[in-house]
């Protein structure tokens, strides 16, 4: 009853879209020349559907690696910045000082190496003469020539500049590893400094700002999170009972509705183990959108198998309201019929009720067309 109820009512509502047949004019004569589509009968893919996400492929959070203050941010969310470009400015004037303070002590431990360089030279020459009487001397004493109190003497000497040349050359030893070690303090101090201007790693979008010049950035805050450009993922929830038939490489259709998107691609990472909270995997699907943003909605339909559908191209519905109807051109005659219909494919609409597989639906003249009128079709 329902049906033969809303078939009545779009009757009524095409009747009411011509005053002519409403008072009772006669028809044409000569029939409207039309053209139809068929209705067919065709296997559509099988899909099943999970919402998700679109992500950045490569996102980072840049973060300070020093405690100081800020001094200035110089973008703001939905910016695009190029790589090595200063974003945060910080509070430089104590790592300043470190700088200095390292540099200061490389300096007085080089200053000290040109005199312990003429103490070594010193200390070699005595050393140099020592030997060279301590020989003598032994010569000396093997012929008697000298008292065993002479030889001694010269003996100890020889020990004594031994360790007077072993001392000033470890000190020199000593001054040298301070120098080494005040230079990597130089160094280290310089690239502190380098840490106080955070820079861009990519080119990208500035997704979020956490800071604001005159707050104190700490060790591994927050300051930026940046996006690369033109690297988007969606990132669909899959239901634990799918996903066993799911892997990498395996073929997919997305589609983001709100900027009017579409297309196909392959799986190229799903999560390893299920979210204990929604039982279900994460699978990640390259996209190729001009126009994605991180945080869009998306769907992604995957493949499982063939079923058979009675197709209708969409332009060949006719929309009254919240009714969809069609004009089937029969022995002659245009038709009205009300549609049930299910789910939409590039360009193709699926037909529930309504229609036969090799009925012929008019695609022309069908704003001026009443349910009635003669129609002849075009071959």
């Amino acid at each position: 009853m329902k049906r033969v109820f809303f078939l009545t009512l779009a009757l009524a509502l095409v009747s009411c879209s011509h005053p002519s047949e409403r008072h009772g004019e006669a028809s044409p004569a000569s029939p409207v020349l039309v053209q139809t589509v068929l209705v067919r009968s065709e296997d559509w893919p099988q899909e099943y559907g999970a919402s998700g996400t679109v992500r950045a492929r490569t996102s980072a959070v840049l973060s300070s690696r020093v405690n100081a203050n800020v001094l200035e941010v110089r973008a703001h969310e939905g910016d695009t910045v190029t790589a090595g470009q200063p974003l945060v400015i910080l509070d430089a004037r104590d790592l300043d000082i470190g700088v200095q303070r390292a540099e200061a002590m490389r300096a007085e431990s080089a200053s000290a190496l040109p005199e312990l360089e003429a103490a070594i030279d010193a200390a070699k020459s005595n050393l140099d003469l020592a030997e060279v009487t301590f020989r003598r001397m032994s010569d000396l004493y093997a012929q008697k020539s000298i008292s065993p109190q002479e030889f001694d003497e010269a003996e100890a000497r020889l020990k004594a500049a031994r360790a007077n040349y072993t001392m000033t050359a470890a000190r020199k030893a000593q001054v040298r590893a301070r120098l080494d070690s005040a230079s990597q303090e130089v160094q280290s101090a310089a690239v502190n400094r380098g840490y106080t201007q955070i820079a861009a790693p990519f080119s990208g979008t500035v997704t979020v700002r956490s800071v604001e010049p005159g707050s104190l950035a700490t060790v591994g805050s927050p300051l930026l999170t940046v996006e690369r450009a033109g690297a988007y993922r969606l990132e669909a929830s899959v239901e634990e009972s799918k996903a066993r038939a799911i892997r990498a490489g395996h073929p997919v259709r997305y589609t983001l509705d709100s900027i009017g998107c579409e297309g196909s691609s392959k799986v190229e990472e799903m999560s390893p183990a299920t979210d204990p909270l929604t039982r279900s995997y994460i699978v990640k699907i390259p996209l190729s959108c001009p126009g994605a943003q991180s945080g869009m909605f998306g769907r992604a339909f995957f493949a499982e198998g063939v079923r058979n559908v009675l197709s209708l191209p969409e332009n060949a519905v006719l929309t009254r309201g919240q009714l969809q109807l069609a004009l089937v051109a029969e022995g002659g005659v245009a038709h009205l019929r009300l549609l049930t219909l299910g789910e939409t494919r590039s360009g193709k609409v699926e037909v529930l009720s309504g229609l036969t597989a090799g009925e012929r639906v008019i695609v022309s003249q069908k704003p001026t067309l009443a349910d009635g009128a003669r129609v002849e079709v075009k071959p």
